[in-house]
C-alpha cells in the first residue's frame, strides 16, 4: 500500500519529547528560592492530595513555567493528530480504508536484518493517536490543579510528556524494533511516575514492582519480535504482515506466544496483572494516563497491529481466550470487594482489558479497538473524578466517603456518566462497544476461531462479568455519593500542616478536563454506527442492571454497611485478589530473596573474607618488618657492627 509522505507523524511524536526535554532543563531556570517552611518529617515534604503527605508551597514560578512547557506542545500534538485522523475521514469508523500517511527517515544497518526508521498513520494508529494525545492533554491540565503546590511538579509534567511521546512512537512506528524503543521508554516513565512520592516506601515498592513485572514480560516480547523479524527478513511491520502467509504454524505460534508475554505484562493480564493495583500509589492523574491511553492500551494495540499473525496461530488465540476469561471475571470480583476507590478502578481496568483480549481471541480486532477507545474516554473520566473526590475528602477509602453528590455536583454527574459507560448502559459509549465484544464472543461459540471449550468459557465468563461489573460500579457510586456523609469539610490547611479535606468543588483546571471527557464517554459509541444485535444488547443490559439491583437492595437495607457483604465467605479472598500475590511471594519472591541473601553472605564471608584476610596477613608481616625499621640510629649502628663482627668471625673461622 502506498504511503503519502508527511512530516506530521514525526512532529506529533517529537513535540511531547521536546516538551519533556525542555521541562527537565528549563522549568527551574532561573533558579528560584526554596520555601523556608520547616518540615518535621523526613524528606522534602510533598503535598499529596490523598491526605497522606505534608503540604508545602511549591516553586510557583517554576511550576507555572513547567505547566506551559508541558501543555502547549501536547495541545499542538493533539491538534495535529486530530487533523490527520480527520483528513483520513476517521477511517477506523468507516467503510473506506485509509491511505497511510508518514515518511521513512532512513535505515540502520545491523549486519543482518536492517532497522527501518519509519513512522506512519493509518486507520488504526490514527484514532489511537487522537485518544493518546487528548487524554494526555486532559491529564496535563488536570495536574495543574491537582499538584499545584508540589515542588517536584516540573519533573512530573516532563515525565508525562515523555510518556506520551513513547506511546505515540509505539502506535505510529512502522518498524517493530523502533516500536520496542517506545515500549521500553514507557516502562521507565511508569516507574518514575508511580514512584513520584518516593518518600513513602510503599510507593517506591509499587514502582519497582511495576517495573520488574513488566520487564519480565518484555523479555518474551523482544524474542517474539526477533522471531517474526528474522522469519520475514525484515522488522518493518508491513513486510512482516505480508510474509505471515508464508510462515509455518510453528513459527507463528512461537512468535505470538512470546509476544503474548509482553502483552500480559503491559496490559496487566493474567498472570502478570499484579502490578497494576499497586500502581495506584502514584498520583491519580497518572493512573488515568496509564489506564486510559498509554501502557495498558499498548498490549491490546500490539495484538491488533499484528492480528494476521495471531489469526495464523490458533493455539495462541485459545490461550488468550482462557487468560481473558480468568482475568475479566476474577478482576471484576476483586473490584467488588475493594475499599480503596482507585483500586476498584484498577481492577476494573484489568477486567475491561480482558474483555478486549477476549474480543481479539474471538476474532474481532475492530470490536476490541472500539472498546479500547471508549474505555479510554470513560476510564480517564472515572479516574479524574476519583481524583476530585480524593482531593475533596482527603482519603482514597470509600468507607470515609458518602453523601458527596450535593457537595460535588459536577463530579457526581460526570462520575455517573462514567459508571454508566463502564456498566454498558445506553446511551453511554460503553454500551455500544461492549455489545460488539459480546456479539463477537457469541459468534465465536459457533465459529471456527476458537476451540469449543475455550469459546464457551470465554462467553460464559463475559456474561458473568457483566453482572459483576454492574455490581461493583453501583457499589462504588452509592458508597461515594449517597448515604450519610462520613467527613467534615475543613478549610485548606496552612503550609507545613497535613492536608485533610477541601470543602470546595475541584478547581477549574480539574473540572474542565472532567467535563470535556464526559462528552466522549457519553457519545463516542455513536461514532461506531448503530450496528446492534438486539438480543445480545438486551441480555447485556439486563445482566448489568441485575448486578446493580442486587447491590442497591443490600445497600438500601443499611446504607452504612458495605454492600460487599453479598460475597459472604468469598469477600476476603476477593479482597485479596484470590491470593495471587501471596502465591507469587511464596513461589518466587521469598526464594529469590533467600538466594540473594545467600549470595550476599557468600560474597561477604568468602570473597570479601579472602580480601580482608590477605590484608591482615600483609599488615602482620609489615609489623614484623617494622620492628627492624623503627628509625632508631643506635639500633642501625649496632646492627651494622654486629654484621661486620659476624663477617670477621666467619672469615677467621672458615678462611
Amino acid at each position: 500500500m502506498n504511503t503519502t509522505s508527511s512530516p506530521f507523524p514525526l512532529l506529533i511524536v517529537l513535540l511531547p519529547f521536546l516538551a519533556a526535554f525542555a521541562g527537565l532543563l528549563l522549568s527551574r531556570w532561573p533558579a528560584t528560592r526554596r520555601p523556608a517552611h520547616p518540615q518535621k518529617n523526613k524528606g522534602p515534604g510533598i503535598h499529596k492530595p490523598d491526605g497522606t503527605g505534608v503540604a508545602v508551597r511549591g516553586h510557583g514560578g517554576g511550576n507555572r513555567r513547567a505547566a506551559w512547557i508541558a501543555i502547549l506542545p501536547t495541545a499542538l500534538s493533539a491538534a495535529l493528530a486530530l487533523w490527520l485522523a480527520a483528513a483520513q475521514g476517521f477511517a477506523f469508523f468507516g467503510e473506506r480504508p485509509a491511505v497511510p500517511v508518514g515518511a521513512d527517515y532512513g535505515t540502520i544497518l545491523t549486519g543482518t536484518v536492517p532497522i527501518s526508521l519509519t513512522l506512519q498513520v493509518d486507520a488504526l494508529s490514527g484514532v489511537l493517536g487522537v485518544l493518546v494525545t487528548l487524554v494526555a492533554l486532559a491529564v496535563q491540565v488536570y495536574s495543574v490543579g491537582y499538584l499545584h503546590d508540589d515542588p517536584r511538579y516540573p519533573s512530573y509534567s516532563a515525565f508525562i510528556s515523555l510518556f506520551t511521546s513513547a506511546m505515540l512512537l509505539v502506535i505510529y512506528s512502522g518498524d517493530l524494533l523502533v516500536l520496542y524503543v517506545g515500549w521500553e521508554v514507557m516502562g521507565l516513565c511508569s516507574y518514575l511516575l508511580i514512584g513520584h512520592w518516593w518518600e513513602d516506601r510503599a510507593n517506591s515498592r509499587a514502582a519497582v514492582k511495576a517495573f520488574l513485572v513488566t520487564r519480565l514480560g518484555d523479555v518474551g516480547f523482544l524474542f517474539g519480535i526477533f522471531v517474526l523479524g528474522i522469519s520475514a527478513d525484515s522488522f518493518r511491520i508491513a513486510d512482516v504482515l505480508a510474509k505471515v502467509p508464508e510462515m509455518s504454524t510453528a513459527t507463528l505460534v512461537t512468535a505470538t506466544m512470546l509476544l503474548l508475554a509482553g502483552v500480559a505484562g503491559k496490559s496487566a493480564q493474567v498472570p502478570l496483572h499484579t502490578w497494576l493495583p499497586d500502581a495506584m500509589a502514584g498520583p491519580t492523574p497518572i493512573s488515568a494516563l496509564i489506564h486510559a491511553a498509554t501502557m495498558v492500551a499498548a498490549g491490546i494495540f500490539i495484538v491488533a497491529r499484528l492480528f494476521p499473525a495471531f489469526l495464523g496461530a490458533r493455539p495462541t488465540l485459545d490461550v488468550l481466550a482462557v487468560l481473558a476469561a480468568l482475568g475479566m471475571l476474577g478482576a471484576a470480583l476483586a473490584a467488588l470487594a475493594q475499599d480503596d476507590l482507585k483500586r476498584v478502578l484498577a481492577y476494573s481496568t484489568i477486567s475491561q482489558l480482558a474483555y478486549m483480549a477476549g474480543g481479539l481471541a474471538a476474532g474481532s480486532d475492530h470490536a476490541a479497538i472500539f472498546h479500547l477507545l471508549t474505555h479510554g474516554a470513560f476510564k480517564a473520566l472515572l479516574f479524574l473524578c476519583a481524583g476530585a473526590v480524593i482531593h475533596h475528602v482527603g482519603s482514597n477509602l470509600m468507607s470515609q466517603m458518602g453523601g458527596l453528590r450535593r457537595e460535588l455536583p459536577v463530579t457526581f454527574a460526570a462520575t455517573t456518566i462514567g459508571f454508566a459507560a463502564l456498566m454498558g448502559l445506553p446511551p453511554a459509549s460503553g454500551f455500544f462497544s461492549k455489545d460488539s465484544l459480546l456479539l463477537a464472543m457469541d459468534e465465536a461459540v459457533t465459529g471456527a476461531t476458537l476451540t469449543d471449550a475455550a469459546a464457551l468459557l470465554l462467553y460464559a465468563s463475559a456474561l458473568a462479568t457483566v453482572v459483576a461489573t454492574g455490581a461493583y460500579s453501583a457499589r462504588a457510586w452509592l458508597r461515594t455519593f449517597f448515604g450519610p456523609a462520613r467527613t467534615i469539610a475543613l478549610p485548606e490547611p496552612q503550609p507545613g500542616t497535613a492536608h485533610v479535606v477541601d470543602p470546595r468543588e475541584a478547581p477549574p483546571s480539574m473540572l474542565i478536563p472532567i467535563v470535556l471527557l464526559a462528552v466522549p464517554a457519553l457519545l463516542l459509541g455513536f461514532a461506531g454506527g448503530l450496528h446492534l444485535d438486539v438480543g445480545v444488547a438486551t441480555i447485556s443490559v439486563v445482566l448489568a442492571l441485575l448486578g446493580a439491583g442486587v447491590v442497591y437492595a443490600f445497600w438500601r437495607g443499611d446504607p452504612v454497611v458495605d454492600p460487599a457483604r453479598i460475597l459472604g465467605p468469598f469477600r476476603v479472598p476477593c479482597e485479596r485478589a484470590f491470593y495471587v500475590d501471596s502465591v507469587y511471594a511464596a513461589l518466587f519472591v521469598r526464594p529469590i530473596l533467600a538466594l540473594s541473601r545467600l549470595v550476599v553472605g557468600t560474597d561477604d564471608r568468602v570473597v570479601d573474607g579472602a580480601v580482608r584476610g590477605s590484608g591482615r596477613t600483609a599488615r602482620g608481616l609489615s609489623g614484623v618488618l617494622r620492628l627492624a625499621q623503627n628509625g632508631n640510629v643506635q639500633l642501625y649502628v649496632s646492627g651494622v657492627l654486629a654484621g661486620v663482627l659476624l663477617i670477621v668471625v666467619g672469615a677467621v673461622v672458615f678462611g
